[in-house]
Protein backbone atom coordinates (compact mmCIF):
# COMPACT_ATOMS: atom_id res chain seq x y z
CA UNK A 1 0.00 0.00 0.00
CA UNK A 2 1.81 3.11 -1.35
CA UNK A 3 1.40 5.66 1.26
CA UNK A 4 -2.56 6.19 2.97
CA UNK A 5 -5.24 5.73 0.79
CA UNK A 6 -7.87 8.54 1.52
CA UNK A 7 -10.35 5.98 1.11
CA UNK A 8 -8.73 4.69 4.54
CA UNK A 9 -9.28 7.85 6.69
CA UNK A 10 -13.68 6.60 6.27
CA UNK A 11 -12.23 3.38 8.68
CA UNK A 12 -10.53 5.99 11.24
CA UNK A 13 -13.12 7.93 11.55
CA UNK A 14 -15.78 4.96 12.50
CA UNK A 15 -13.10 3.47 14.71
CA UNK A 16 -13.83 7.21 16.76
CA UNK A 17 -17.41 7.27 16.12
CA UNK A 18 -17.65 3.30 17.42
CA UNK A 19 -15.99 4.34 20.77
CA UNK A 20 -18.00 7.39 21.09
CA UNK A 21 -21.25 5.30 20.35
CA UNK A 22 -20.42 2.32 22.87
CA UNK A 23 -19.87 4.92 25.82
CA UNK A 24 -23.20 6.48 24.82
CA UNK A 25 -24.97 2.82 24.79
CA UNK A 26 -23.58 2.01 28.05
CA UNK A 27 -24.88 5.38 29.58
CA UNK A 28 -28.11 4.52 28.62
CA UNK A 29 -27.53 0.75 30.04
CA UNK A 30 -27.54 2.69 33.78
CA UNK A 31 -31.02 3.86 32.88
CA UNK A 32 -32.05 0.19 32.57
CA UNK A 33 -32.94 0.60 29.24
CA UNK A 34 -31.57 -3.09 28.54
CA UNK A 35 -29.90 -4.70 25.55
CA UNK A 36 -32.99 -6.08 24.06
CA UNK A 37 -34.88 -2.02 23.35
CA UNK A 38 -30.97 -0.91 22.93
CA UNK A 39 -30.62 -3.43 19.81
CA UNK A 40 -34.15 -3.02 18.53
CA UNK A 41 -33.84 1.08 18.10
CA UNK A 42 -30.00 0.70 17.24
CA UNK A 43 -31.57 -1.47 14.03
CA UNK A 44 -34.30 0.77 13.67
CA UNK A 45 -31.84 4.18 13.69
CA UNK A 46 -29.10 2.15 11.54
CA UNK A 47 -31.91 0.92 8.20
CA UNK A 48 -33.03 4.93 7.92
CA UNK A 49 -29.34 5.94 8.14
CA UNK A 50 -28.63 3.30 5.32
CA UNK A 51 -31.61 4.50 3.35
CA UNK A 52 -29.88 7.33 1.43
CA UNK A 53 -27.60 4.94 -0.26
CA UNK A 54 -30.48 4.03 -2.22
CA UNK A 55 -29.68 6.82 -4.01
CA UNK A 56 -26.35 5.33 -5.48
CA UNK A 57 -28.10 2.36 -7.13
CA UNK A 58 -27.31 -0.89 -8.24
CA UNK A 59 -28.24 -3.96 -10.50
CA UNK A 60 -29.59 -5.72 -8.35
CA UNK A 61 -29.62 -9.67 -8.15
CA UNK A 62 -32.36 -11.99 -8.84
CA UNK A 63 -35.05 -12.61 -5.76
CA UNK A 64 -33.88 -16.76 -5.31
CA UNK A 65 -30.36 -14.94 -3.87
CA UNK A 66 -32.19 -13.12 -1.11
CA UNK A 67 -30.43 -15.92 1.22
CA UNK A 68 -27.26 -13.57 0.34
CA UNK A 69 -28.25 -10.58 2.49
CA UNK A 70 -30.74 -12.55 4.46
CA UNK A 71 -27.18 -14.30 5.73
CA UNK A 72 -25.35 -11.17 5.95
CA UNK A 73 -28.14 -9.64 8.20
CA UNK A 74 -28.06 -12.47 10.55
CA UNK A 75 -24.52 -11.73 11.27
CA UNK A 76 -24.72 -8.67 11.52
CA UNK A 77 -27.69 -8.98 13.77
CA UNK A 78 -25.26 -12.17 15.40
CA UNK A 79 -22.29 -9.47 15.74
CA UNK A 80 -24.27 -6.96 17.15
CA UNK A 81 -26.11 -8.29 20.11
CA UNK A 82 -22.95 -9.80 21.43
CA UNK A 83 -20.96 -6.25 21.35
CA UNK A 84 -23.90 -5.11 22.93
CA UNK A 85 -23.91 -7.68 25.69
CA UNK A 86 -20.09 -6.89 25.84
CA UNK A 87 -20.43 -3.42 25.92
CA UNK A 88 -23.49 -3.22 28.43
CA UNK A 89 -22.82 -6.21 30.58
CA UNK A 90 -19.09 -6.00 30.34
CA UNK A 91 -15.89 -3.80 30.29
CA UNK A 92 -15.70 -1.03 27.10
CA UNK A 93 -12.32 -0.85 27.77
CA UNK A 94 -11.83 -4.49 27.64
CA UNK A 95 -14.60 -5.55 24.94
CA UNK A 96 -13.21 -3.46 22.01
CA UNK A 97 -9.93 -4.25 22.37
CA UNK A 98 -10.72 -7.87 22.30
CA UNK A 99 -12.94 -6.93 18.96
CA UNK A 100 -9.66 -6.41 16.97
CA UNK A 101 -9.31 -9.74 16.94
CA UNK A 102 -11.53 -9.16 13.87
CA UNK A 103 -8.89 -8.56 11.24
CA UNK A 104 -7.09 -11.65 12.40
CA UNK A 105 -10.70 -13.43 11.92
CA UNK A 106 -10.76 -11.29 8.64
CA UNK A 107 -7.83 -13.03 7.17
CA UNK A 108 -8.25 -16.16 8.47
CA UNK A 109 -11.63 -16.39 6.63
CA UNK A 110 -10.49 -14.84 3.02
CA UNK A 111 -7.60 -17.09 3.47
CA UNK A 112 -10.44 -20.58 4.39
CA UNK A 113 -13.02 -19.18 1.14
CA UNK A 114 -10.00 -18.61 -0.77
CA UNK A 115 -7.99 -21.80 -0.01
CA UNK A 116 -4.75 -20.46 0.73
CA UNK A 117 -2.48 -21.60 3.59
CA UNK A 118 -2.32 -19.73 6.69
CA UNK A 119 0.76 -17.65 6.41
CA UNK A 120 3.28 -17.32 9.51
CA UNK A 121 2.49 -14.08 10.15
CA UNK A 122 -0.88 -14.68 10.70
CA UNK A 123 -0.40 -16.96 13.34
CA UNK A 124 2.65 -14.76 14.87
CA UNK A 125 -0.35 -12.23 14.57
CA UNK A 126 -2.66 -14.72 16.67
CA UNK A 127 -0.19 -15.26 19.42
CA UNK A 128 0.49 -11.51 20.25
CA UNK A 129 -3.54 -10.87 19.98
CA UNK A 130 -3.54 -13.80 22.70
CA UNK A 131 -0.79 -12.26 24.59
CA UNK A 132 -2.70 -8.77 24.62
CA UNK A 133 -5.69 -10.41 26.14
CA UNK A 134 -3.73 -11.81 28.95
CA UNK A 135 -2.33 -8.35 29.65
CA UNK A 136 -6.30 -6.79 29.56
CA UNK A 137 -6.91 -9.06 32.57
CA UNK A 138 -3.93 -8.20 34.48
CA UNK A 139 -4.04 -5.64 37.30
CA UNK A 140 -5.39 -6.34 41.30
CA UNK A 141 -8.76 -5.56 41.76
CA UNK A 142 -10.38 -6.77 38.19
CA UNK A 143 -13.42 -9.06 38.35
CA UNK A 144 -11.67 -12.13 36.44
CA UNK A 145 -14.94 -13.59 35.65
CA UNK A 146 -16.25 -10.36 34.58
CA UNK A 147 -13.66 -9.67 32.00
CA UNK A 148 -13.76 -13.29 30.80
CA UNK A 149 -17.14 -12.83 30.11
CA UNK A 150 -16.86 -9.67 28.08
CA UNK A 151 -13.65 -11.13 26.25
CA UNK A 152 -15.72 -14.21 25.14
CA UNK A 153 -18.91 -12.44 24.25
CA UNK A 154 -16.72 -9.66 22.31
CA UNK A 155 -14.61 -12.18 20.38
CA UNK A 156 -17.47 -14.36 19.38
CA UNK A 157 -18.91 -11.03 17.93
CA UNK A 158 -16.17 -10.61 16.16
CA UNK A 159 -15.96 -13.89 14.61
CA UNK A 160 -19.65 -12.64 13.34
CA UNK A 161 -18.81 -9.09 12.00
CA UNK A 162 -15.44 -10.71 10.17
CA UNK A 163 -17.92 -12.88 8.62
CA UNK A 164 -20.03 -10.05 7.50
CA UNK A 165 -16.94 -7.77 6.06
CA UNK A 166 -15.85 -10.73 3.94
CA UNK A 167 -18.99 -11.73 2.54
CA UNK A 168 -20.18 -7.78 1.89
CA UNK A 169 -16.65 -7.19 0.06
CA UNK A 170 -17.94 -10.71 -1.89
CA UNK A 171 -21.72 -9.85 -3.04
CA UNK A 172 -22.05 -6.37 -2.62
CA UNK A 173 -20.42 -5.52 -5.96
CA UNK A 174 -22.42 -7.96 -7.58
CA UNK A 175 -25.96 -6.64 -6.27
CA UNK A 176 -24.59 -3.28 -5.97
CA UNK A 177 -24.12 -1.20 -2.74
CA UNK A 178 -26.78 1.11 -3.13
CA UNK A 179 -29.28 -1.99 -3.30
CA UNK A 180 -27.37 -4.36 -1.39
CA UNK A 181 -26.75 -2.60 1.80
CA UNK A 182 -29.90 -0.82 2.30
CA UNK A 183 -31.44 -4.19 1.81
CA UNK A 184 -29.14 -5.78 4.55
CA UNK A 185 -30.46 -3.48 7.32
CA UNK A 186 -34.13 -3.49 6.01
CA UNK A 187 -33.47 -7.48 7.02
CA UNK A 188 -32.40 -6.47 10.24
CA UNK A 189 -34.80 -4.39 11.16
CA UNK A 190 -37.39 -7.09 10.46
CA UNK A 191 -35.12 -9.63 12.63
CA UNK A 192 -35.37 -7.69 15.07
CA UNK A 193 -38.85 -7.65 15.69
CA UNK A 194 -38.22 -10.73 17.73
CA UNK A 195 -36.73 -8.81 20.34
CA UNK A 196 -40.11 -6.91 21.10
CA UNK A 197 -41.24 -9.52 23.08
CA UNK A 198 -38.46 -9.76 25.42
CA UNK A 199 -38.62 -5.96 25.96
CA UNK A 200 -38.89 -5.75 29.79
CA UNK A 201 -41.14 -2.35 29.36
CA UNK A 202 -42.31 -0.79 26.26
CA UNK A 203 -40.27 1.91 24.75
CA UNK A 204 -42.49 4.46 25.29
CA UNK A 205 -41.77 3.95 29.18
CA UNK A 206 -38.33 5.10 28.81
CA UNK A 207 -37.70 8.76 30.41
CA UNK A 208 -36.10 11.45 28.47
CA UNK A 209 -32.22 10.62 29.80
CA UNK A 210 -32.64 7.28 28.75
CA UNK A 211 -33.74 8.16 25.28
CA UNK A 212 -30.87 10.94 25.01
CA UNK A 213 -28.16 8.75 25.87
CA UNK A 214 -29.77 5.81 23.72
CA UNK A 215 -30.12 7.46 20.71
CA UNK A 216 -27.15 9.36 20.54
CA UNK A 217 -24.91 6.06 21.16
CA UNK A 218 -27.57 4.84 18.12
CA UNK A 219 -26.83 7.35 15.54
CA UNK A 220 -22.79 7.12 16.41
CA UNK A 221 -22.96 3.62 15.77
CA UNK A 222 -25.11 3.84 12.98
CA UNK A 223 -23.01 6.36 11.40
CA UNK A 224 -19.72 4.26 11.45
CA UNK A 225 -21.39 1.48 10.32
CA UNK A 226 -22.17 3.42 7.06
CA UNK A 227 -18.31 4.42 6.79
CA UNK A 228 -16.81 1.16 7.56
CA UNK A 229 -19.89 -1.02 5.48
CA UNK A 230 -19.52 1.35 2.60
CA UNK A 231 -15.78 1.39 2.61
CA UNK A 232 -15.86 -2.48 2.43
CA UNK A 233 -18.48 -2.54 -0.25
CA UNK A 234 -16.99 -0.20 -2.19
CA UNK A 235 -13.05 -0.44 -1.97
CA UNK A 236 -13.15 -4.09 -0.83
CA UNK A 237 -9.62 -4.23 1.19
CA UNK A 238 -11.32 -5.81 4.27
CA UNK A 239 -7.81 -6.36 5.57
CA UNK A 240 -6.81 -2.70 5.34
CA UNK A 241 -9.80 -1.31 6.12
CA UNK A 242 -9.74 -3.23 9.46
CA UNK A 243 -6.13 -2.85 10.45
CA UNK A 244 -7.39 1.17 10.59
CA UNK A 245 -10.60 -0.01 12.24
CA UNK A 246 -9.21 -1.40 15.03
CA UNK A 247 -7.74 1.82 16.21
CA UNK A 248 -11.05 1.56 18.22
CA UNK A 249 -9.32 -0.54 20.77
CA UNK A 250 -6.72 2.12 21.37
CA UNK A 251 -9.76 5.27 21.60
CA UNK A 252 -11.98 3.10 24.28
CA UNK A 253 -8.89 2.58 26.87
CA UNK A 254 -7.81 6.55 26.11
CA UNK A 255 -11.62 7.54 26.64
CA UNK A 256 -12.29 5.75 30.06
CA UNK A 257 -9.23 7.10 30.85
CA UNK A 258 -9.33 10.33 30.07
CA UNK A 259 -13.37 10.88 29.72
CA UNK A 260 -15.12 8.17 31.67
CA UNK A 261 -16.18 11.08 34.44
CA UNK A 262 -18.14 12.58 31.72
CA UNK A 263 -20.27 9.26 31.03
CA UNK A 264 -20.23 8.15 34.48
CA UNK A 265 -18.46 4.99 33.22
CA UNK A 266 -17.28 2.66 36.35
CA UNK A 267 -14.09 1.41 34.14
CA UNK A 268 -12.26 4.78 35.11
CA UNK A 269 -12.12 3.99 38.80
CA UNK A 270 -10.30 0.62 38.39
CA UNK A 271 -7.07 2.90 38.72
CA UNK A 272 -4.25 4.16 36.59
CA UNK A 273 -2.35 0.17 37.14
CA UNK A 274 -5.00 -1.27 35.95
CA UNK A 275 -6.15 0.57 32.88
CA UNK A 276 -2.03 0.99 31.92
CA UNK A 277 -2.23 -2.96 31.27
CA UNK A 278 -4.62 -2.35 29.08
CA UNK A 279 -3.58 0.03 27.41
CA UNK A 280 -0.71 -1.91 27.01
CA UNK A 281 -2.93 -4.66 25.61
CA UNK A 282 -4.52 -2.56 23.05
CA UNK A 283 -1.50 -0.92 21.86
CA UNK A 284 -0.21 -4.99 21.45
CA UNK A 285 -3.60 -5.99 19.88
CA UNK A 286 -2.79 -3.19 17.12
CA UNK A 287 0.74 -4.42 16.40
CA UNK A 288 -0.54 -8.09 15.73
CA UNK A 289 -2.79 -6.92 13.27
CA UNK A 290 -0.12 -4.36 11.66
CA UNK A 291 1.63 -7.28 11.07
CA UNK A 292 -0.98 -8.85 9.24
CA UNK A 293 -1.02 -6.03 6.92
CA UNK A 294 2.58 -6.59 6.64
CA UNK A 295 1.49 -9.85 4.91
Amino acid sequence: MDGFPAYLLLPLLSSLLYVVGAMFIKRSADFGVGVWRTAFVTNVISAVIFMPLLFFGGEGEPWFKLWQPALVGMLFLGGQMLSLLAITRGDVSVATPVMGLKLILVAAFVTFISDDVVSLGLWISAVMSTVAIVLLNLGPGIGHRRVTFTAILAGTGAGCFAMFDVLVQEWASQWGFGRFLPLVLGIVVIYSLVFVPFFHAPLSAMGPPAWGWLVGGAVFVSLQGLFLISTLAIFGEATAVNVVYSARGLWSVVMVWWLGHWFSNPEQQLGARVLKWRLIGALLMMVAIAVVLGE
